[in-house]
């Protein structure tokens, strides 16, 4: 429970089909005197949660997750905005935090199951393995960030919202008269207490935010940057360059502090490799097949050929080339609705086509 109406609603639904109910919530961590801002766990949240509880008549537990929110998640916040990549903390959260350490404290009190208030669907079947479906409401699917469970976590999970919309859910908690019937949504990072991630960055990571310069695919000086952080790929905007056309973000050195631009041809690519692959089933499938990859939680999915590849690492090849592949993020894959796995998106390969450029004197090191 987080003090929203999503888990609120969970909670209740759980009830009325006739399970014995606990709810939980986290206390995770925040920066020194930002706690009240946070997305997550503040203190007017847990009172909600509280509320919510007690109008139920359940028990509550708020279970102290700081510390280990903080070496998990935002350690892998700051570590992969370190190596060049853009991560993307909720992935690290979900497999770590809800579904591990949360988990374990659920079956620690005697739980069969544990439920959230996420938009996914689950199938069971006698003798099948557990399958993650997308929400009916796919403007409020969730289910990229969950594929990092396994068949272990799943067997534990339960998920009441997978067959509701948005407005419904809203709808009972108005009917039910819950606390949380009217709470905002916001979507951003929990810890980031309402700011910029780049201002975050900037406090914990500084040496991310220093200018360097901006260069071409042939490594030719076009102009000083503000930071690596301050730019995504596919950037347009916000570059300062004066050119003949539009030019846009390609890739970030950040060995020598670099910025790629480079025009809308040179942008984008039609393949991907992601590593360290789940597979929801179990073992990876043997052979290529069709399916539809997500990018990234608000992209659309597209049309590709995902091949398995030794060890936990997958080739996905586009039918046509996407221009805002993102290391760091995930590359989730879907057939019919059904999520079969999903990995990390690795080193884009403009860096690694590119890389003789970079160790050319004609790029000046910031």
């Amino acid at each position: 429970m987080s003090g929203g109406v999503d888990s609120s609603v969970a909670a209740a639904l759980l009830q009325q089909q006739g399970y014995e109910v606990i709810g939980m919530m986290l206390r995770l961590w925040s920066e020194p005197g930002r706690a009240a801002s946070n997305r997550c766990c503040t203190p007017a949240a847990m009172n909600v949660a509280r509320r919510v509880a007690g109008q139920l008549g359940i028990p509550f537990y708020a279970v102290n997750a700081q510390e280990r929110f903080h070496d998990v998640v935002v350690k892998y916040f700051l570590d992969g905005y370190a190596s060049g990549q853009t991560p993307n903390p909720c992935l690290a959260c979900n497999r770590q935090i809800r579904w591990e350490f949360l988990l374990d404290r659920a079956l620690a009190l005697g739980a069969d199951y544990m439920a959230t208030g996420h938009y996914v669907r689950l199938t069971r079947a006698p003798g099948e393995p557990v399958r993650l479906f997308e929400a009916v409401d796919t403007h409020k699917d969730q289910s990229y960030v969950l594929h990092v469970l396994n068949q272990e976590k799943l067997r534990h999970a339960l998920f009441p919202l997978g067959e509701y919309t948005k407005p419904q859910v809203r709808q009972i908690a108005s009917d039910l008269k819950l606390p949380a019937a009217d709470s905002k949504e916001s979507q951003d990072l929990c810890f980031l207490a309402g700011q910029d991630y780049r201002e975050f960055l900037g406090r914990h990571k500084p040496e991310l935010a220093q200018p360097g310069p901006i260069v071409n695919t042939h490594g030719e000086m076009r102009g000083e940057h503000a930071g690596l952080v301050n730019y995504t790929i596919g950037q347009r905007k916000g570059l300062g360059i004066a050119a003949a056309e539009p030019l846009y973000v390609l890739g970030k050195d950040f060995a020598n502090g670099a910025l790629v631009v480079g025009t809308k041809k040179e942008l984008g690519s039609s393949e991907l490799i992601a590593e360290k692959v789940s597979w929801l089933a179990g073992p990876a499938p043997k052979v290529p097949f069709s399916a539809e990859v997500k990018i990234r939680y608000s992209a659309k999915k597209a049309p590709a050929k995902v091949t398995p590849l030794d060890g936990e690492g997958a080739k996905v090849e586009f039918e046509q080339p996407l221009r805002d592949i993102t290391p760091g993020q995930a590359a989730v894959f879907y057939v019919n609705g059904e999520v079969l796995g999903g990995g990390l998106i690795a080193s884009e390969p403009f860096s690694v086509q590119k890389a003789e450029i970079f160790s050319s004197e004609a790029v000046p090191v910031a």
